[in-house]
């Protein structure tokens, strides 16, 4: 069992190394909702006509509404990033000395999901953090409630970066599909505006929506900040985790799985 604590620490602490040196990509992560939350939450707000109740005891206003929808983009954001640094590991190599120790692969993808969903959600407490000096602020209580759904989602889109990261030969091809996987699925979801404004919009929409696995990761962060469960929301956002994780070990499966088809 050692063995196995060892490894998920390396793989967290590898992580935690890489992020820290990054600074830029701790910049880039803050100031992409920081945006949304400063500039466009109030047009959002007036263009939409929104004046939301959404299902909780509390009465709040539109920047309440977004908070936990640019936490999900935290999430989305990082764990496509660091499906990216798969994929660069994968090029280097380090990658494949990682997928050849003695630990079974599901352990080392299981570990680099783990990594990848602590250093996201450092970055949403730091993010709300700065929406609690702005004037945004929740339940004391939500604030570690919503601990659990930040982990469940995170990890739910990093088990998906890792289906991706398995299907791209290339370190140039990997923007290109991180634009049409991220866009739409932040677009399409209730990040930025409840499910029946969009049924009001567009039926299609809105079934696109409900279907959109990321708009369950954003429901479950939404109702944890403010003490509530969505069960339904946690109980999709779980399968989803296990299904992509379960596809994701497939497919770095060097005998049978996306790795193997590429070669």
């Amino acid at each position: 069992m050692s063995i196995y604590l060892t490894s998920l620490t390396a793989i967290v602490g590898r992580d935690f190394l890489r992020f820290f040196n990054q600074r830029g990509r701790l910049v880039s992560a803050l100031v992409r909702p920081l945006v949304w939350l400063f500039v466009f939450a109030a047009g959002f707000r007036a263009a939409l006509g929104l004046s939301i109740s959404p299902p909780y005891e509390t009465y709040i206003n539109y920047e309440d509404y977004i908070v936990p929808g640019l936490c999900g983009m935290i999430l989305l954001f990082n764990g496509m990033q660091s499906s990216l640094s798969l994929v660069y590991d994968r090029e280097m190599g380090s990658m494949r000395i990682l997928l050849i120790s003695p630990l079974p692969r599901w352990w080392i993808l299981f570990s680099k999901i783990i990594a990848s969903t602590i250093v996201s959600m450092l970055q949403v407490y730091i993010f709300l953090m700065i929406a609690y000096f702005y004037g945004i602020t929740f339940n004391l209580t939500g604030y570690i409630t919503v601990a659990p759904a930040l982990l469940l989602g995170g990890m739910m889109l990093g088990a998906l970066g890792l289906v991706l990261s398995s299907l791209i030969k290339q370190l140039e091809n990997f923007a290109g599909v991180m634009n049409f996987v991220i866009f739409p699925m932040f677009f399409l979801s209730s990040a930025l505006y409840p499910l029946w404004k969009m049924a009001e919009s567009s039926e299609l929409l809105y079934k696109i929506c409900a279907i959109n696995p990321f708009t369950y990761v954003v429901e479950l962060i939404r109702f944890s900040l403010f003490v509530q469960l969505e069960l339904s929301s946690a109980i999709i956002v779980f399968v989803c985790s296990v299904a992509f994780l379960m596809i994701s070990i497939w497919g770095y499966d060097p005998q049978k799985g996306f790795i193997q088809r590429k070669t």
